[in-house]
């Protein structure tokens, strides 16, 4: 028989259970998914163009975008043009929004669509960041998700570049962050997961928003950052 003490702590103790057992069953289920990748997230289309998503994390993307209707969106790392193309069709559906894409190294031949400009060159060099600042000055909602190198450093001046063209309310979308063990290739040095909580640990503009994970597998693990200032 439990003491009144056991039987008090007992739910606190099967929540904690659970927690561990949903922790681990998604880490394990996400190794195997990403490690696939020929069959899974580099086998994921969006109306034919390859988009290399987690399929959960542009569902939410959608979830975002409809909640903020916003004027632009800012994506660095085009590659394919797939992720552009999905977003371009959500603002077609919303009847607003444009998208500019930035990719130092795209694939020839991106889907065209009238929302989308691709911009050639490094997210992070100052011609091209004025360039952006130039096309999304004055909107009322901008949001921003970065996907292009995904090394510590580029990231953090990513973060840096970047995160004064969010609008109170919206997002800063840092992708990949999944990688260098959190929980996929231990064996990468540290790298966005790490430029964000630098980040974070000196920025009070902007917080994590873990209800974006609610699919409890993301690409994006802690990388769904919310101008709350």
């Amino acid at each position: 028989m439990l003491s009144g003490v056991a039987e008090r702590r007992l739910p606190g103790l099967r929540a904690a259970a659970i927690g561990l057992a949903e922790r681990t069953a998604t880490a394990w289920f996400h190794r195997f998914y990403y490690l696939d990748m020929e069959r899974t997230w580099e086998n994921t289309r969006w109306l034919g163009h390859r988009i290399q998503k987690f399929p959960g994390d542009v569902w939410v993307y959608q979830e975002i975008l409809t909640e903020l209707r916003p004027d632009w969106i800012i994506e660095t790392g085009t590659n394919w043009g797939g992720s552009a193309y999905y977003l371009a069709s959500i603002c077609d559906l919303l009847g607003n929004g444009r998208v500019v894409t930035v990719d130092l190294d795209a694939k020839p031949d991106p889907p065209q669509h009238d929302r989308i400009t691709y911009l050639a060159g490094s997210s992070t060099a100052p011609d091209v960041v004025e360039r952006v600042r130039a096309m999304t000055d004055g909107s009322k909602t901008v949001l921003v998700i970065l996907d292009s190198d995904h090394s510590y450093e580029h990231v953090t001046d990513e973060l840096l570049a970047y995160c004064d063209f969010v609008t109170p309310g919206g997002y800063l979308i840092v992708e990949d962050t999944n990688i260098a063990g959190h929980p996929v290739l231990r064996g990468l040095p540290r790298g966005p997961y790490e430029a964000v909580d630098d980040f974070l640990s000196g920025d009070v503009c902007f917080e994590r928003d873990r209800t974006r994970e609610k699919f409890m597998m993301t690409f994006n693990p802690g990388g769904y950052l919310k101008r709350v200032g």
